[in-house]
């Protein structure tokens, strides 16, 4: 028996933008009215056209979606706001139809859309807990025998009888992920539900995830949170503009998404008359660069040297008092850390011309490609007039230089960084017995 647990072939969605029900203008409406006498009197069915308005005001959410998902395995699905990651969903939920292709599924399927997905309001917790396992065709006592488990993971004791319309957001996500994973169904599907959650319950959820697809079932994970991505999933899909663009091992999946939202993925870019530069009423950011010591561009910079990233902006307004910050990601989109400005004035800044730098020392940051974003924020109130979040990237190489603590052997380092800590080793004197014996 085939393992195959999920088979999408040619899928698309089209959607009209606008009211639901279309009029045509006088002259089509006038054209098809006599246009129908002469047809029927030739013998011919009248096909009426859709009309000019309604075919501009067409478009395709989803086009030529093809892929296979075998039985335990877990697919990350990644892509821009927009891409047709919730609408490729919708399909595989039931919840939609598509205009084109086929979608076929083996077993039962419980989708985390939005917080909530399929409860009642008016149920209690308990109530939409039997319910829920009803839809998934699960007998009373398979739910009975889970429900302690499911409340517990939850952790909504003292609420299991309070009508869910009173839950908070964080409640609803945590009671609907618990029962969506612990009522067995053969195909899991997640939408960035988990970003409701708080970090511990985010970290248990993830957790889960890998204990349900160990344990055979298929999962699909949707997030923008690119470090459970790389956690969970060793199979990555990214769409965008409704079409699959790459599938394939995580690393290099997430490496061209990264590449797809930060443009050309250079050490200087500069927005200077440019109509999309980040810009406000009080600040407009010109360029951000990555530069070395010598001030030359660095595209490339060795680990045990530093790296300067510059932010050059205009301040157009008075009255504002600035901070400005850059933000540190690595190739999976995993925050290495934030640096803001620590000498920021205490009054605000006169209109004009500013640069400011931060330095990187060597030893710090791990290989890799380093993506950095800028933005510009005011205290008091506070206020961010300018982001930038993939404006400059670079790679960090290893060339174990000879005055460095680095060898050869110390490639392939692990972790997110790789400072260069204070060590020392302190030499006792043994004990006279000890001694003897050694």
């Amino acid at each position: 028996m085939s393992d195959l647990a999920v088979r999408v072939e040619n899928l698309g969605k089209q959607y009209h933008i606008g009211q639901r029900a279309h009029y045509n203008t006088v002259r089509e409406a006038f054209s098809n009215l006599v246009a129908s006498p002469f047809g029927k009197l030739r013998g011919r069915p009248v096909v009426r056209q859709p009309s000019r308005h309604f075919r501009s005001n067409t478009f395709w959410a989803l086009r030529n979606v093809s892929f296979e998902l075998r039985q335990g395995e877990l697919l990350g699905i990644i892509g821009r706001n927009g891409a047709g990651k919730s609408t490729l969903l919708k399909i595989l939920s039931r919840i939609t139809e598509p205009t084109e292709g086929v979608a076929d599924i083996r077993g039962r399927v419980r989708s985390l859309l939005e917080v909530g997905t399929g409860f009642h309001p008016e149920l209690t917790g308990r109530e939409n807990i039997y319910l829920n396992g009803a839809i998934l065709g699960m007998k009373r006592a398979e739910i009975t025998r889970k429900f302690d488990e499911i409340v517990a993971f939850a952790e909504i004791e003292r609420f299991i009888d309070t009508p869910v319309k009173w839950y908070s957001s964080g409640m609803y996500t945590r009671l609907a992920f618990s029962v969506a994973a612990h009522l067995e169904p053969e195909v899991l599907i997640v939408d960035e539900v988990l970003a409701v959650g708080d970090i511990g319950f985010q970290q248990r959820c993830l957790g889960k995830m890998e204990e349900v697809s160990a344990g055979g079932r298929t999962v699909f994970f949707v997030s923008h949170m690119m470090f459970a991505i790389t956690r969970l999933c060793k199979r990555v899909m990214l769409i965008d503009g409704g079409r699959v663009i790459a599938d394939g091992g995580t690393d290099d999946v997430v490496a061209q998404y990264n590449s797809l939202i930060g443009g050309d993925g250079s050490a200087a870019r500069a927005w200077v008359e440019h109509p999309a530069e980040p810009a406000s009423l009080a600040i407009r950011l010109r360029s951000v660069r990555a530069r070395r010591e010598d001030g030359h561009i660095a595209e490339e910079v060795d680990m045990g040297r530093p790296v300067a990233i510059e932010m050059e902006y205009d301040v157009l307004q008075p009255g504002f008092v600035l901070v400005p910050s850059f933000q540190f990601f690595n190739q999976q989109g995993a925050c290495l850390f934030a640096s803001t400005n620590p000498d920021r004035a205490d009054h605000p800044r006169p209109i004009g011309r500013y640069t400011s730098t931060c330095w990187i020392p060597g030893d710090l940051l791990n290989e890799g490609r380093i993506h950095v974003g800028a933005s510009i924020a005011s205290t008091d109130p506070y206020l961010v007039h300018v982001s930038a979040q993939h404006a400059v990237a670079f790679d960090v190489k290893n060339s174990v230089l000879a005055d460095s603590h680095l060898t050869a052997n110390s490639r392939d380092y692990p972790g997110l960084v790789r400072p260069n800590l204070t060590w020392t080793t302190d030499v006792a004197t043994l004990p006279t017995d000890l001694a003897i014996a050694v």
